[in-house]
């Protein structure tokens, strides 16, 4: 499977392939965010395992830096997959996760069909 671009209820979503190249910085979220740009996307799904772990560890700073390309560009970001062994050894992420799914620009769902739930405002 590759990356593509798919209708989620009327927002275009560019879905990362599980097998594609991790996402380490802030040059791979701005090729995201290109990529996903040019295709027409408003959204970028990326699946938790193409994220390593300095992602989930929130002292590296590596969240931030991503998570602040997608805003500084109005990209929307949902981290996709089961995150729970990062969230079970981390207050602050835990909070953090809460806090971004509260929001409109990053929220860390279970699975596709959450995400499009959520972006039909369910």
């Amino acid at each position: 499977m590759a990356d593509t671009v798919e209708d989620f209820g009327g927002t275009p979503v560019f879905v990362c392939d599980p097998a594609g190249e991790p996402v380490r910085g802030e040059q791979d979220a701005t090729d995201l965010i290109g990529n996903a740009y040019y295709q027409g996307a408003s959204w970028v799904a990326v699946p938790a395992e193409r994220l390593g772990d300095d992602f989930f560890r929130l002292s590296t700073k590596v969240a931030g830096g991503i998570v602040q390309k997608f805003a500084n560009y109005r990209m929307g970001l949902a981290v996709l997959g089961d995150i729970d062994r990062h969230v079970a050894g981390s207050t602050a992420l835990r909070d953090f996760v809460a806090e971004s799914n509260r929001g409109r620009q990053l929220w860390f769902l279970r699975d596709a069909e959450a995400l499009r739930g959520k972006l039909a405002g369910e």
